[in-house]
């Protein structure tokens, strides 16, 4: 069955549904719709003129199909070309036309959805008869029937569709789509499990038998720039073999195009692979690998079946199948009705057989003999086959689990050296942890140890200093003590003779300048004395009281170096934190303690102001008394 007589059953359809009177015609409305609709699903251009031009002498009345027949012709189907349309959605639009007038609605609530109801109007519209109005006869029937059971289980029942027929003698001659559809989806054609199982199974026939489909599935196939072996999902049809990644067909990889020039052939077993065959064109050759010898043998047959129908301009497999069925069906009815023609001759015939009959008899014998011999040997090889491929599947079997069995103990083996590899990973990010904490408490001890040695080296320095202070401390206070055994010896003598007053004053001053000048202080100003011609005894009372002012402050000065020198003898510790007195603005350091220098030099600034008046301590001494 060509093209056009494909596409006219579902235009059949989309007229028929349109004939609301179901009178044979429609009106010319309705017919500029539905062939706007076939013009767009065909992708032909449309030419909205022509219908009105095809019917310019019946502008009068609807137009009935056989007036409709040669428009559709001329213009439509003459324009369609395979390849430039999707046959699908053409059909789709013929069946959403028809379905809503004819098809029942408890047809979608039974068994099947309204998928598996397209899908099923398509396979019909396949295997129909090419006379009107369409219908599927009783071979066709369950053969469909049959691949659908196949597709679900191995067993095909086929008594509930004798059950049918039997009952209902109308259908015996054939059955339209729509009861096809009825008693489908009512469960009286076929036994089902599940609605699913059905879905799953009428996809599978539905891709088949619509989509030219010979055959599907994985195979292994060689690369041919990276020769590795990847697994892909291959798709053949009469005019090409297509493989894919992987079955939902989203990514296709290549395509090989089939002719007369192409050849199919096994290869020996290479590379550790078995059941080996190729395609071979004039362009490369594709080299695969089937699961197991029948595989290979069924992909083989398969390609040489496409090979056949590619040299036969067959573009559906199961159109010639459909034929070759037909032609078995005439050729059976043919000898059945000679057959019934000769039954009588034949009967008189062998009442009284002749010689020649007898001799035809027995070579006819011999060949049936024959035949039943070459029979047994040929079953006696296929069954010796049959135990060497067993056998070979054993040996197969047991190689595939001994290699599991290799590839689980290897895995294991990983598995425990990665394990170990992380424990000894993970070890050695510990030592490097303790190495490298190790490492700044090392440096830590460093530095605290240079840092004590800086701070012992200027402590030794500061004692130094302060033992190099202290003994001249010790030095002015030895002096400090004679100077004032010996002003004290002297006032006890100006007591018993104040004639000689003026000198001791004298001496006195000139010793205090020089213990002054040998402590680094500056001269203390003594008050002039009077001069010579002045009386001794006008003189002696400011002079004693000079010289108790002296001595006082001598005094006073030699409390002040005893507290400092009680200081000095303090030992200092690093890092001690002493809690110190609060300190009057007038101290030059506050929160520390004078240093010898700043004290003499504190004291000097403080003597020039006692100038007749005694000695006025200054607010350091205070605080130190």
């Amino acid at each position: 069955m060509d093209l056009k007589s494909e596409l006219l059953k579902s235009i059949w359809y989309a007229f028929t549904s349109l004939d609301v009177e179901q009178c044979g015609k429609v009106s010319k409305s309705q017919l500029k719709v539905l062939s706007h609709n076939l013009y767009t699903a065909l992708n032909i251009p449309h030419d909205p003129v022509a219908l009105e031009e095809h019917f310019k002498d019946n502008n009068n009345g609807p137009v009935s199909s056989q007036g409709y027949m040669p428009y559709i012709n001329q213009y439509i189907l003459a324009k369609a070309t395979e390849g430039t349309f999707n046959k699908e959605i053409f059909d789709e639009l013929c069946w959403m036309m028809s379905s809503k007038k004819n098809c029942k609605a408890s047809v979608y609530q039974g068994l099947c959805s309204q998928r598996d109801c397209f899908k099923l109007f398509c396979l019909f519209n396949l295997l129909s008869e090419d006379r009107y109005p369409l219908v599927i006869i009783h071979p066709e029937l369950e053969y469909l029937l049959k691949k659908i059971s196949c597709a679900m289980s191995p067993e095909w029942d086929g008594s509930l569709l004798d059950e049918l027929l039997s009952q209902n003698a109308a259908l015996q001659d054939g059955m339209s789509v729509w009861e096809f559809l009825e008693h489908l989806s009512a469960g009286r054609l076929l036994h089902v499990e599940s609605k699913e199982s059905f879905g799953l199974a009428l996809d599978d026939v539905f891709t088949e038998m619509y989509h030219n489909i010979i055959k599907k599935g994985y195979l292994l196939k060689k690369g041919h720039v990276r020769r590795n072996w990847q697994e892909r999902w291959f798709v053949l049809k009469p005019s090409s073999l297509t493989y894919f990644v992987s079955e939902e067909l989203k990514e296709k990889k290549g395509e090989i195009a089939l002719d007369e020039n192409c050849v199919v052939e096994n290869l020996p077993d290479k590379e550790g692979r078995r059941c080996l065959f190729c395609v071979q064109t004039p362009m490369r050759m594709y080299e695969m690998c089937a699961s197991n010898m029948k595989q290979r043998v069924d992909w083989i047959q398969a390609i040489q079946m496409a090979f056949r129908l590619r040299a036969e301009g067959k573009s559906s497999l199961h159109q010639d199948l459909k034929l070759t069925r037909r032609k078995q069906r005439e050729a059976f009815q043919r000898s059945h009705s000679n057959q019934s023609s000769q039954n009588e001759p034949i009967a008189d015939e062998k009442q009284h057989p002749s010689p020649e009959q007898h001799n035809l008899e027995q070579h006819i014998e011999s060949i049936i003999q024959t035949q039943r011999e070459v029979e047994a040997k040929r079953k006696e090889e296929e069954r010796q086959e049959r135990e060497e491929q067993q056998g070979v599947q054993k040996d197969l079997r047991r190689q595939l689990e001994e290699a599991n069995e290799d590839r689980e103990r290897m895995a294991t083996a990983l598995t425990d050296m990665e394990k170990e590899v992380h424990q000894q990973k993970k070890r050695i990010q510990e030592l490097e942890l303790t190495q490298q904490k190790l490492e700044e408490a090392l440096n830590t001890q460093i530095h605290a140890r240079l840092e004590e040695d800086r701070i012992r080296q200027e402590l030794e320095r500061q004692l130094a200093e302060e033992q190099m202070k202290l003994a001249g401390l010790l030095l002015l206070h030895s002096q400090r003590e004679t100077l004032a055994v010996r002003s004290q010896e002297e006032v006890l003598h100006n007591d018993s003779s104040s004639v000689s007053t003026s000198p001791s004053i004298r001496e006195l001053e000139e010793s205090s300048r020089e213990d002054a000048e040998e402590a680094h202080d500056p001269p203390v100003v003594s008050t002039p004395t009077p001069p010579d011609n002045q009386p001794a005894e006008e003189n002696s009372p400011h002079q004693m009281e000079k010289e108790l002012g002296t001595q006082s402050t001598n005094n006073l000065m030699l409390k002040h170096w005893k507290i400092q020198l009680n200081r000095l003898m303090k030992p200092i510790t690093p890092g001690d934190k002493v809690e110190h007195l609060p300190i009057k603005p007038s101290c030059p350091r506050q929160g520390q303690a004078l240093i010898s220098t700043e004290f003499i030099s504190k004291v000097q600034t403080g003597i020039p102001h006692e100038k007749g008046n005694g000695y006025n301590p200054s607010p350091l001494q205070e605080e130190e008394e």
